[in-house]
């Protein structure tokens, strides 16, 4: 059975910071159904204050992620890894909704654990944003979704051969549609005419909400996130036996955090 290899450890309070992290994030995605718009003078105040939020708690955790244990090595990996994602995006986003950046995000989240593949994600998702002028108030909802596609790869169970590559595939294309369902929140309440049957309507019933959205995001981006799921998974599944040894070879050389042990001179041979 492959060894996991944590190329960034977490320690304990990394983890109840990332979990604290978690919340805010479902918080800010879900904010239409936990905060009406205008409520901070404004109808486009609260993706804009979540956003700054989202932007604190990364820095926070990356933080901590740091002050918990990553070596010149791994930052390396982490810098290599991130320019790839940042040059393969642009080959896909924009086309039916082909995504190139998951899938290198998935291997190394599953080869590397899940402090490295939450780094990557936010990594990924600036590096590329610079690089294509995609900047905006939508970033941190991409950053911090990305982040999670990462970590949670490398929170999968732990099998061999096929099974791995066929279980990481999967997860893959379900990360491609969760992803798609996650954003939509963020600017679902501007897209559409008040009147439609499928708009965001303040003061509605949770159940009666939550079917509006439902319908919104199949109607207007389950095509888009079928593209994403289904490159997602072809990628994977093609690529990812090669790629998941060349990671494994890379870590093995790497040998994250090891520590050196340096001997004393020796004394000259006698005789």
């Amino acid at each position: 059975m492959n060894r996991a290899v944590t190329a960034i450890r977490l320690t304990p309070r990394t983890g109840v910071v990332m979990t604290l992290a978690a919340f805010l994030g479902l918080v800010a995605f879900f904010w239409p159904f936990v905060v009406a718009p205008g409520t901070f003078g404004s109808n486009y105040a609260p993706p804009l204050v979540f956003g700054v939020l989202l932007i604190l708690v990364l820095c926070v955790i990356l933080s901590e992620i740091a002050e918990g244990g990553i070596d010149s090595k791994a930052l390396a990996m982490l810098g290599v890894l991130s320019a790839v994602n940042a040059a393969l995006r642009p080959l896909g986003a924009g086309t039916a909704g082909i995504e190139t950046v998951f899938f290198v995000l998935v291997l190394a989240g599953r080869v590397y654990g899940p402090g490295f593949g939450f780094t990557l994600g936010c990594t990924s998702l600036f590096a590329s944003a610079l690089i294509t002028g995609g900047v905006g108030p939508w970033m941190p909802y991409q950053m911090f979704g990305c982040a999670f596609v990462g970590m949670l790869a490398g929170f999968l169970p732990r099998v061999d051969g096929r099974r791995e590559v066929m279980l990481l595939a999967v997860y893959g294309s379900l990360s491609g549609y969760l992803f798609g369902f996650l954003l939509n929140l963020s600017f679902w309440p501007f897209s559409l005419d008040p009147g439609s049957s499928i708009a965001y309507l303040p003061g509605l019933p949770f159940t009666e909400q939550w079917q509006r959205y439902v319908a919104f995001d199949i109607a207007t981006s389950l095509g888009w996130d079928t593209g994403r799921a289904v490159t997602n998974f072809v990628c994977v599944a093609l690529a990812g036996p090669a790629v998941l040894t060349t990671f494994r070879r890379a870590a093995r050389r790497a040998r994250f955090r090891a520590t050196g042990r340096f001997e004393g001179p020796r004394r000259p041979a006698e005789g």
